[in-house]
């Protein structure tokens, strides 16, 4: 069952995070329970579907695609470091660039980290999954970050030509000068200061939580 349960989460993480953004389906889940309804399910079941997969890697056979060693999990450890700070500042902030996050609001005089990289969010999961594949050797984990890392990368570029489309190349490549054009200056400075504290504590927090979830300490 062991494989069987991971082809089974794979394709209810992929489905669940295709599904409810088709433009159809959004706009009739957007209707019953509101943009901040519609967030907030998507959210949830995203987690969870997270979740899953990564327990069905851990039930899956082990079979060795290259060794552990002592130096690996101090990739992870440093990388998480700035995918925390990438998700902190970018959560819940405008960003034009993005699909399906705000984008009413976004000054490209004050892009924040928007003008680092366009989307953060998902360089965030690419650090992610890329950082967790060199400690987890194993085909299970390796297919699991793997697909992750992927699946942000390829993601960036699809979102960037989707979004170009549907602003048109002009408003799309005259926005994105103007933001290569300022520094990453953050809309305000002290949000900017409660967001990395927020990073911080997030940082903490899953380290200290994943013994108890993943089963394994992330400290070397």
């Amino acid at each position: 069952m062991g494989w069987a349960e991971l082809v089974a989460a794979f394709a209810a993480f992929f489905v669940s995070h295709s599904v409810p953004l088709r433009p159809p389906v959004r706009a009739r889940l957007v209707g019953v329970l509101g943009r901040r309804g519609f967030t907030l399910a998507y959210s949830a079941l995203s987690l969870a579907a997270l979740v899953w997969l990564i327990v069905a890697a851990g039930r899956a056979p082990f079979v060795q695609v290259w060794p552990r060693l002592g130096w690996q999990p101090w990739v992870p450890l440093l990388a998480m470091a700035g995918a925390c700070a990438l998700l902190a500042l970018a959560i819940g902030r405008p960003n034009s660039f993005s699909f399906g996050g705000p984008s009413t609001g976004f000054d490209p005089a004050r892009p924040g980290v928007v003008r680092v990289v366009r989307h953060p969010l998902l360089v965030a999961m690419a650090l992610w999954a890329g950082a967790h594949l060199v400690p987890n050797g194993d085909l299970a984990h390796v297919l699991l970050f793997g697909s992750f890392a992927g699946f942000a990368l390829l993601g960036i570029r699809i979102v960037d030509r989707r979004r170009r489309r549907i602003m048109g190349p002009e408003v799309w490549d005259g926005l994105a000068a103007e933001v290569r054009a300022h520094p990453p200056r953050p809309a305000s400075w002290g949000g900017a200061a409660v967001r990395l504290g927020a990073a911080a504590a997030l940082y903490l927090v899953l380290i200290a939580l994943h013994p108890a979830v993943i089963g394994v300490s992330p400290l070397p």
